[in-house]
């Protein structure tokens, strides 16, 4: 499930970079066909990389949080809740040899 996971986030950021690249070649052509001037090209993508990566952190946050439900709903502890735990046995073991040695 993970593997799937994995391939999926892999995906969307192939995606992105591909749909950047047809965009530059999308203005480029507007360009030479005299629709839109080399300024408006830029600006049009300055506005579609800013939309871009609005929408890839957007991809990102509801991938988290998809995959944070789904570990809660298979009982899977997070990586803080495994800190936490490890901090814990970290002092009950300090607190176990201040005992034997006093």
């Amino acid at each position: 499930m993970f593997d799937a996971l994995r391939k999926a986030v892999l995906f969307g950021a192939g995606l992105a970079v591909m749909t950047t690249e047809k965009m530059k070649d999308f203005a480029d052509e507007l360009v030479k066909r005299g629709e839109m001037s080399e300024k408006e090209a830029r600006e049009a993508m300055k506005e579609w990389m800013e939309k871009s990566k609005k929408a890839r952190k957007d991809m990102e946050e509801k991938t988290e949080s998809a995959v944070n439900n789904i570990l809660n709903r298979m009982n899977i502890p997070s990586r803080s809740e495994l800190d936490e735990l490890k901090e814990r046995l970290a002092k009950l073991e300090q607190t176990k040899k201040t005992k034997e040695t006093a």
